[in-house]
């Protein structure tokens, strides 16, 4: 099952975010092809990094929150809110990918 998980950055935590940075992408590469989709939300000019927009394939709703229990960004404090949806893809179709 697919899940979207879609993080928002605390205020000027930019620091923590790059600080955190190698271990979150080696974090998401370990996942390999369970993840369909990642990366940063960017601030309205699109200079700044401001959150994380992910989906991810996993067993179920307690699979998806221990992937973000897992991430390095949540474990060092840079988020202020994680929201968790199960997601359906339809386009582009799974089937033609």
């Amino acid at each position: 099952m697919l899940f979207m998980v879609y993080c928002t950055d605390k205020p000027g935590h930019g620091e923590v975010r790059l600080a955190n940075r190698a271990a979150h992408l080696a974090y998401l590469k370990s996942l390999g092809d369970r993840i369909l989709l990642a990366g940063p939300l960017l601030s309205d000019d699109g200079t700044g990094m401001v959150g994380s927009l992910l989906v991810v394939e996993c067993a179920d709703r307690a699979a998806a929150e221990a992937f973000r229990d897992g991430d390095p960004y949540g474990a060092a404090g840079l988020f202020q809110s994680v929201a968790i949806h199960p997601f359906r893809q339809v386009i582009p179709s799974p089937a033609a990918a």
